[in-house]
């Protein structure tokens, strides 16, 4: 699965790259770096709903309020470094089908 955080100017101010260090903690954690490609990506066309995560390849294991499907997948609105852990448990790691 690929994982792309925006970190065009709006999310770069609300804090993308904190995203980002705590996405590579968590994927350390969960022992799925080899799983997840993180990527960093330019603006996503979400700018008012915080820092935005693209999850491509698949649709997301529950729709919460921060979560929108799209064609490319689902996308994580609103993720900061304190919340991104938290996402990435209900929403990203149950796709990776590891059961």
């Amino acid at each position: 699965m690929t994982i792309k955080v925006c970190v065009g100017s709006s999310c770069h101010l609300k804090g993308s790259y904190e995203v980002i260090e705590a996405f590579k903690e968590v994927l350390k954690k969960y022992d799925v770096e080899d799983l997840v490609d993180l990527q960093a990506s330019f603006c996503l066309g979400h700018c008012a709903k915080g820092v935005t995560v693209l999850c491509e390849g698949d649709e997301p294991a529950a729709k919460g309020p921060q979560v929108e499907t799209c064609p490319e997948g689902f996308i994580l609105h609103n993720v900061n470094a304190q919340n991104a852990e938290e996402l990435f448990a209900t929403e990203i790691y149950p796709k990776l089908n590891l059961n």
